[in-house]
């Protein structure tokens, strides 16, 4: 299954990554809290030693003097072997004693005494922390001011940071794997009644449309509902099916075994005449049975979506003329009248020219079939529409509806399968359009429209 395709990985992606992201800000914070740790543990042994060097330092022989104890420097020394360096300077900046000559406060000639100042200089190529106290000798006779300047560099700083950083790596390490343990099993609980849900439709026996009756969170109640739904109308499309399936084998068995009974009641006959009558009414049953089959297919494929050909763009005055052509040879046959009345200008619609002709046809061949004397095929503007009317006995307006439904006859004793208008209705719902059924304008007949209302071209 792709990516795109797991709702499980999703949800992990979802939830992981902000995860990270957090993980990430924790490590980094991690690392900034043990490195200011470490430089407060090391700032207060650079306070420790300026202090006890400003506590030897003495004046002897006109001069500041001291004796550096060991102890001072003892304090920076750790095992990352640090280097160390100390000033004496006194307070007009004369260097008096050291290992190095330090740089002083940057802070200039202050008045202040007993401060002390931190911060990183970079010194022959060395990163050091400094430490710089300004102090004075606290003698009754002389107040002689100076300063001690103490720095090292930061190896121990280093190394205490990333021991610091370690220890609390390890809990953040701890508490990342459990968050991730917990994300991945409220994942799986969460998906758990999805696939309760697909193991009970995979169970399923296929030929039920049964409604599923599984207890579910109410998100996924509402996807069952709508799959009960889909299953209810499958069922109303099924129950169609075989009332239609039923219907069919009823209109096809009554005219084969009437072709039967013909064929044997003529085979036990020996009057050539006799032949010839029953061989007519063969003719005439067998072509009305295949009317029929060709009818019942035409409906069969206007209610199987997948069968339907992309929508074509059409000129309503072509499908017309060549629909009146076909039937003008039947219709003229009968003594019927049959008319077609275009526009001067194209009518163009999206369709399929086959339907549209079927609908057509079996308009033309239902009103002949009940007695129309005159047919008329017009072709509208505005909206575009095709219209059949004829001058026969018409359909009464409270079985108009009933009419549309496969194997209605709206009378008895009429040549027909009443599958005509069953067929027209679904052509135009194919085409997006609206059947309608009205009198005739002149107040006899019928008349039959298809208004399209999709987008014209």
């Amino acid at each position: 299954m792709s990516d795109q395709g797991s709702l499980y990985r999703r949800l992990l992606a979802w939830l992981l990554l902000p995860l990270l992201v957090l993980g990430t800000l924790m490590l980094v914070l991690a690392y900034l809290d043990a490195r200011r740790t470490a430089d407060r543990a090391f700032d207060r042994l650079l306070e420790a030693a300026t202090l006890a060097i400003a506590e030897q330092v003495q004046w002897q022989n006109e001069r500041l003097w001291f004796d550096l104890p060991p102890a001072a420097l003892e304090m920076l020394a750790t095992s990352a072997e640090e280097r160390v360096f100390y000033a004496l300077v006194d307070g007009d900046g004369h260097f008096i004693t050291g290992n190095a000559r330090l740089p002083g406060d940057p802070r200039g000639d202050s008045e202040a005494v007993d401060t002390l100042h931190y911060r990183n200089v970079e010194w022959r190529d060395l990163a050091l922390r400094q430490g710089v106290r300004r102090t004075r000798l606290e003698d009754w006779s002389l107040r002689e001011r100076f300063e001690v300047r103490v720095a090292h560099t930061r190896e121990g700083r280093r190394a205490l940071t990333l021991t610091l950083f370690r220890g609390n790596l390890a809990y953040i390490a701890a508490m990342a794997g459990l968050a991730v343990i917990v994300v991945l099993l409220a994942v799986r609980s969460a998906l758990a009644p999805l696939t309760r849900l697909r193991r009970a439709i995979r169970a399923r026996d296929p030929r039920t449309l049964a409604p599923l009756e599984l207890p579910l969170p109410r998100e996924l109640a509402e996807l069952r509902e709508t799959l009960n739904e889909l299953l209810a109308r499958m069922r109303r499309v099924r129950a169609n099916q075989e009332r239609f399936i039923g219907d069919a084998s009823h209109q096809l068995r009554t005219p084969l075994a009437g072709l039967s009974a013909r064929a044997e009641l003529a085979l036990r006959q020996d009057d050539p005449r006799t032949w010839h009558d029953a061989l007519r009414a063969m003719q005439s049953t067998s072509a009305s049975t295949a009317r029929l089959a060709v009818q019942l297919l035409s409906l069969t494929r206007l209610n199987n979506p997948e069968a339907t050909p992309e929508l074509q763009p059409l000129d309503l005055n072509e499908i017309a003329r060549t629909a009146t052509r076909s039937a003008w040879s039947v219709c003229h046959r009968d003594g019927i009248d049959i008319g077609v009345e275009t526009t001067d200008a194209p009518i163009m619609i999206d369709g399929i020219d086959w339907q549209l002709e079927e609908a057509l046809s079996n308009l033309i061949d239902n009103a002949r079939r009940y007695g129309a004397g005159r047919i008329t095929v017009r072709v509208l503007d505005a909206p575009a529409s095709l219209e059949v009317e004829d001058d026969g006995p018409g359909i009464p307006a409270e079985q108009r509806l009933m009419v549309l439904r496969p194997f209605y006859r709206g009378r008895d004793g009429v040549e027909g399968s009443g599958l005509g208008l069953a067929i027209v209705d679904g052509i135009a719902r194919t085409h997006r359009a609206r059947l309608l059924l009205n009198d005739a304008r002149d107040g006899k007949g019928l008349r039959v429209t298809l208004r399209f209302l999709g987008d014209r071209r």
